[in-house]
């Protein structure tokens, strides 16, 4: 079960007055609950908001260094991206991919400490609408070059059949619904928070809602087994799977480099296969993907009008 904090442990913990608390939750978006009139804080969604707002990340004391033979990705996993790596090592045998899988969160810190060359990831930002940029500005010096991987649809799998008569967010809270969930780092996981809070459940009352597992794949394997109802994850698991699925919306799944290595031959020989007709292939493998961005270099809003203006 989740950890809560009272007010007076929150300010202890944050090392501030519990007047200063209040404030924190009303102007800061410090995550809290009212329950019979008193304030509770998830711990684990306090220390997120902590690192959330973290601005000065210690220097990483070496750098990784240029591609020679390892290109490092770090972040978000995903079906097709495994897929797109297996394609890449056979192409291109001399230069080896390894991937990180420690969420859209960890791809950016292991970005801004330079321990990785690319990172993954699709996290929603607060107007609905776009992704990464503000997570970006949050947590690295410098705004990277974002290029998108791909689309995909989020949602919640279910079992085959949908035994449990699960067809809403709100489903999830009837008795008995067990589910399987994912990290705090990954975006999938930002999502399931968030539509969860929509539609008025508090996520700690569902059975298995604390029970985490690494990969998409994995919630697709823990419902397949019977140890889950139902679980958040893309629907391309559910394609490869054969197993229910409730959509939520089509996200954004995006490459976030550094400009100092962007032109890296072994980057841009990886960017490439993004417009190769067997990564195309691969896609088509499964439901639940979209192309038409692939490839493309992204802006912000906020860029867009700089450029505009020189």
């Amino acid at each position: 079960m989740t950890k809560m904090l009272s007010t007076k442990e929150v300010a202890r913990f944050l090392g501030v007055n519990e007047k200063m608390v209040y404030t924190l939750v009303a102007e800061k978006g410090l995550p809290a609950s009212k329950v019979i009139g008193k304030w509770i804080f998830p711990q684990h969604l306090v220390e997120q908001w902590i690192e959330n707002n973290t601005t000065n990340f210690p220097e990483t004391p070496r750098s990784i260094p240029q591609l020679n033979g390892l290109f490092i990705i770090a972040g978000s996993n995903d079906l097709l991206l495994e897929r797109t790596i297996a394609l890449f090592n056979s192409r291109f045998p001399d230069l080896l991919i390894a991937l990180s899988n420690v969420g859209s969160r960890g791809g950016l810190q292991a970005l801004r400490r330079n321990i990785c060359h690319m990172a993954t990831s699709h996290l929603l930002q607060e107007n609905e609408s776009e992704y990464n940029f503000d997570f970006a500005r949050q947590i690295l010096d410098r705004m990277p070059v974002v290029v998108n991987f791909c689309r995909r649809e989020q949602g919640v799998l279910l079992g085959k059949g949908n035994p449990q008569q699960i067809h809403t967010m709100q489903d999830l809270g009837k008795p008995g619904i067990r589910i399987v969930n994912r990290s705090l780092h990954t975006g999938t996981r930002l999502l399931f928070d968030h539509e969860l809070k929509k539609a008025g459940i508090t996520g700690e009352k569902i059975t298995g809602y604390d029970r985490e597992v690494d990969r998409h794949l994995d919630v697709g394997l823990e419902i397949l087994a019977g140890r889950a109802d139902a679980g958040p994850a893309i629907r391309p698991v559910a394609s490869a799977l054969n197993l229910g699925f409730i959509p939520l919306r089509w996200e954004r799944f995006d490459f976030l480099i550094t400009k100092e290595r962007f032109f890296d031959p072994g980057i841009q020989s990886f960017l490439s296969l993004l417009h190769d007709p067997a990564f195309r292939r691969i896609a088509d493998e499964y439901q639940g993907y979209d192309l038409s961005l692939s490839g493309r270099m992204l802006f912000s809003a906020d860029e867009t009008k700089k450029t505009e203006t020189i």
